[in-house]
């Protein structure tokens, strides 16, 4: 009680000091439009081991983790073209565990480049949510540190606390524009969706619901405390609480769907009207029967959810005195296994869901920010939008079919970098290339991979379709492989050797590789850099076998310096260079 007595007068006195020069959290949610979600990029990571309590597991990523689920490196120009579009606010998720140390300090390279994506978003006039993203959720590879239940709060309370600590000092001097989400989906021991403790035997356990949702309360009120008490303009920033795995309670098949809306506390603030609650939502536009025929919901039961989703949210969260945002919204997308999305399947269907959704929400005031597509892998760094029409459609339906934005359609690439960095690979822990960047390039497109041989005990490169459906049939030096290449039997080298590899596809292969991405993983090596081309676009590219090296600059196709190139298409004294 003390420790929070003194967080809330140090809030205070800060705030007497800078004025309470913020808006109010009703005026921002009010104020940001429609917003959009940088996804699967500064909250991409992958932990070397599975469990917080070895010390292994903490720090064990560099700023080349950006790049790991498919994304490019986030520029200013992506920022700038959603501004122009007539978006107003980005949400930037962040996963800090990995690149914080066993204390809990967060790297320095790491901080700065978050606070660089940050400017460039508030340099285009966007509002900013700025969050600690997988550092929660289910537990796959490795397990999430911040869990909803009371003892886990207790074990990780001074650590979560010491996060947030760096993370508004880092940022306490900027304005209103910027706000704090305190933590993602955040889940119990059990890893329950829908409500606390669903996962467990008999889908409901009462003790182990309400440890979960008193811990969500305690880490939201810490969440407060900690920020107001760093002063500067924290002192009432606007501050987003999320409800237990970001639940918006809507439905009428459990009893316990509105637990985590109801459950919810607001946090005591030492500032009125500075705190947001979030939650998440995808509803379906379609139904899949018995026999797995899947079909279009009608427009008027998709209405009736999105009515009663916002109801849910007056009745259970607004009520409390704090306005709503849905910081992660779109469609449950996934139609009857064939691998498309309901942008591809059902797009009139879509946009009329995106025109109801979005202007019932700002009737209602609730500010929505869409789920990471409308701008996706390779589209990124053009920029473009790799869904022009469907971005209209969302800032059109809230602000007026008058409203003219920009929305550049992508071009055609003949060399895109999907990856470059220093990454160990492991089973199941490697990197995914999105299905965009071998789009954009076309049919043809062959990947190029630069890595070195680091083998303990064997080596294996293995490449699968990135929904994980089958292994990747290519070719290397026009020899056939299924899945597995073994570098160091197929060049005969030692462990330690650098290599440059071309893996070329049939149109078959290709044309799943567009629609599902490819996953590189397997054991013994380091992945240093991949690029997807199209090797027609260069003279005599063919068969691309040894490395070049030489002591005069020579740079690739992106005009970056390679001091040791591999194979592929480079730049040498204003020429094209092919190394074979």
């Amino acid at each position: 009680m003390k420790k929070l007595l003194t967080a809330a007068l140090i809030a205070f006195g800060a705030m007497s000091a800078y004025g309470q020069t913020n808006e109010t959290a009703t005026e921002a949610v009010k104020n940001m439009g429609v917003g959009w979600n940088l996804g699967n990029t500064l909250d991409a990571n992958g932990a070397k081991v599975a469990d917080p309590a070895n010390d292994a597991y903490w720090g064990c990523q560099g700023l080349e983790s950006e790049t790991y689920w498919g994304q490019t490196v986030t520029t200013p120009a992506l920022m700038t073209m959603m501004k122009e579009a007539g978006f107003g606010a980005i949400r930037v998720p962040v996963t800090w565990y990995n690149h914080m140390d066993k204390t809990g300090k967060v790297n320095a390279e790491w901080m700065k480049r978050v606070h660089e994506v940050v400017d460039y978003v508030i340099d285009n006039g966007m509002y900013c949510v700025l969050n600690v993203h997988h550092d929660t959720g289910a537990d796959g590879n490795s397990k999430s540190w911040l869990k909803a239940e009371e003892a886990w709060y207790s074990k990780y309370k001074d650590k979560y606390e010491y996060l947030w600590q760096q993370i508004a000092e880092e940022f306490k001097d900027y304005d209103g524009k910027l706000l704090f989400e305190s933590y993602n989906e955040m889940l119990d021991t059990n890893n329950s969706w829908c409500f606390a403790s669903f996962a467990a035997s008999g889908n409901y356990n009462a003790s182990l619901a309400t440890s979960a949702y008193n811990a969500i309360n305690s880490y939201a009120q810490s969440f407060v405390d900690v920020v107001r008490a760093s002063g500067g303009k924290n002192a009432d920033r606007n501050l987003i609480v999320n409800t237990y795995a970001a639940c918006n309670g809507y439905g009428t098949w459990n009893t316990h769907l509105a637990d985590p809306v109801k459950q919810m506390k607001m946090p005591k603030d030492v500032v009125e009207n500075h705190l947001i609650f979030e939650v998440h939502s995808y509803p379906a536009i379609s139904n899949k029967n018995n026999q797995g025929v899947v079909s279009n919901r009608p427009m008027s039961e998709i209405k009736k959810e999105i009515d009663g989703t916002i109801s849910v949210l007056k009745d259970n969260l607004m009520s409390k005195g704090a306005p709503v945002i849905i910081g992660e919204w779109g469609t449950s997308n996934v139609d009857a296994g064939d691998g498309k999305t309901d942008y591809d399947a059902r797009k009139e269907l879509m946009m009329q869901f995106v025109d109801y959704y979005v202007s019932k929400a700002k009737e209602n005031g609730i500010a929505m920010f869409y789920w990471m597509g409308l701008s996706d892998g390779s589209y990124r760094a053009e920029p473009a939008f790799s869904q022009p029409d469907l971005a209209e459609r969302i800032v059109k339906a809230y602000h007026s079919n008058d409203f003219k934005g920009v929305y550049p359609e992508p071009q055609k690439n003949t060399s895109i970098t999907g990856f470059e960095g220093d990454k160990l690979v492991d089973w199941g822990n490697g990197i995914t290339i999105a299905g965009n960047l071998f789009k954009s390039v076309g049919e043809g497109a062959q990947l190029e991979m630069t890595y070195k041989l680091q083998i303990t005990d064997y080596d294996d490169i293995q490449l699968f379709f990135g929904d994980w459906s089958k292994g990747v049939d290519f070719k290397v030096n026009n020899k056939a492989f299924s899945s597995d290449f073994t570098p160091r039997s197929f060049y005969n080298v030692p462990n330690g050797t650098e290599l440059t590899t071309a893996f070329t596809f049939d149109s078959n292969t290709y044309a799943l590789l567009a629609k599902k991405g490819l996953i590189i993983h397997g054991r013994g090596f380091r992945i240093i850099k991949v690029v997807v081309l199209d090797p027609s676009a260069a003279a005599d590219v063919n068969n691309v076998q040894t490395a070049a090296k030489g002591d005069d600059a020579v740079y690739n196709m992106a005009g970056q310096r390679v001091n040791t190139p591999g194979k592929g298409v480079y730049i040498k004294g204003g020429r094209k260079l092919i190394a074979k």
